[in-house]
């Protein structure tokens, strides 16, 4: 892999499946600069991401950004302020690469890992992570994949970081996004979990699984996520836009200790066709089994 390229590109069965874009000169910085994937298709060639939509213009792909890093903005957007409500701020940070690390066990072109500085607006360093992202086939399906993502988020060894969102800053109606995010392509979308269907059920639970179906350009297509941890919830929304989030911070503020490391991994099913539950769990019991496999470890 080259020092600089300018992105990244996963492929599958010999097809791409997600770019990985760096560094975006048409995201505004109050926008949240950060690297993202997208687009991220089916192996049918439906896209599944969106980037840079009007109705949230710091909505990028996939993505890993919080609303508030003690007290910076690196989501994009409005800052939600307690008894105020949603306000411009100049509070904006950028989530930058900072250089790559040796691939994941991976077929070529299937996977990368690297370094990422989240910073505050004056550049000084708030949180390291290391990332390791893997795109990888689901043994005996021509009709999914699997993505593996992980991420580890350090704090500086000198100050204690904490992260919260609108929830934890007072927004009442169940607001807690931040995190592993995932903004949907347009066209109609449900929700459903292994016990529950529709965003209101969905929103905020702890549910094993989340499963997106949705529609774009009369072909249908399944998303399904896994990979909560203690205190994660899903945030989920299918009405006035479609997304899932893994909320770091739903209902109270995260905090990460000097020197100390918050990490995750999440396991996301992209398949084509508009799956019943019960075959939503059978490919997450395959996606669980290739998920075991040596791979991206942070």
């Amino acid at each position: 892999m080259a020092d600089e390229p300018t992105g990244v590109r996963l492929r599958v069965r010999g097809r791409t499946v997600a770019e990985y874009v760096l560094d975006d000169p048409e995201v505004d910085p109050r926008w949240g600069r950060r690297p993202y994937l997208h687009p991220v298709r089916t192996l049918a060639g439906v896209v599944v991401t969106d980037t840079l939509p009007e109705d949230h213009r710091w909505h990028l792909g996939v993505s890993v950004a919080m609303q508030d890093v003690s007290g910076t903005n690196l989501w994009g957007g409005r800052t939600y302020v307690r008894g105020t409500g949603y306000t411009w701020r100049d509070d904006h940070g950028r989530i930058l690469h900072d250089g790559w690390l040796p691939e994941p066990t991976a077929a070529p072109g299937g996977g990368f890992a690297e370094r990422l500085c989240w910073r505050d607006p004056a550049g000084r360093i708030l949180l390291t992570e290391e990332r390791r992202v893997v795109a990888a086939e689901l043994p005996g399906r021509t009709d999914a994949w699997l993505l593996d993502f992980g991420y580890a988020l350090t704090a500086p060894a000198d100050r204690d970081i904490r992260l919260g969102s609108p929830a934890t800053n007072g927004r009442p109606d169940g607001a807690g996004y931040g995190g592993f995010f995932w903004r949907v392509a347009p066209g109609r979308h449900r929700a459903l979990t292994a016990s529950a269907e529709g965003e209101d059920r969905a929103n905020g639970s702890t549910e094993p699984w989340l499963a997106l179906v949705g529609e774009a350009g009369g072909r249908s297509y399944t998303l399904v996520f896994a990979g909560l941890a203690d205190g994660d919830h899903w945030f989920v929304r299918t009405g006035i836009y479609p997304g899932v989030c893994v909320a770091l911070a739903f209902a109270r503020t995260l905090p990460i200790p000097a020197g100390t490391a918050v990490r995750r991994r999440h396991r996301i099913v992209v398949a084509d066709g508009e799956l019943t539950r019960a075959e939503v769990e059978r490919l997450g019991m395959a996606a669980e089994r290739v998920a075991d496999r040596p791979a991206p470890a942070t």
